[in-house]
């Protein structure tokens, strides 16, 4: 199964290229991104090709980071699509650290989340 990364960076230019450059130098293919910052603070969340490799280089570089499996999610892709989603998980209690657009077919988008607690957010989305 896909794994996404919640990766802490320094809000500072070439923060995400250092990473990057990383990843690749281990031949690691990104597969989506995604990421912000604000003040001192950035991140970046990510799912490439090799969960393990991306890991090493992580680990390796001192980056602070969480990762956790794949959940996804489809919505109508209007407004209010993604807000059900996100009261869904939230009446579920769960707590999402990050999401990934990953696509939009017709009248439907889909995300990919990282939560604390993937089980409880699946069955909350299954409950639609």
């Amino acid at each position: 199964m896909s794994r996404q990364f919640v990766i802490q960076l320094a809000h500072k230019p070439g923060s995400l290229a250092a990473l990057c450059r990383e990843l690749e130098a281990k031949s690691v293919d990104l597969k989506a991104i995604g990421g912000g910052g604000v003040g001192e603070h950035g991140h970046v969340i990510l799912k490439t090709a090799d969960d393990a490799a991306t890991r090493e280089v992580l680990k390796a570089g001192g980056y602070e980071f969480i990762e956790g499996d794949s959940v996804l999610a489809e919505v109508d892709d209007k407004p209010g699509g993604m807000l059900s989603v996100l009261e869904r998980l939230s009446n579920a209690g769960v707590n999402v650290y990050g999401h990934l657009f990953t696509g939009r077919w017709g009248d439907r988008a889909t995300f990919s989340f990282v939560v604390d607690d993937p089980e409880k957010a699946r069955a909350a989305l299954e409950k639609a």
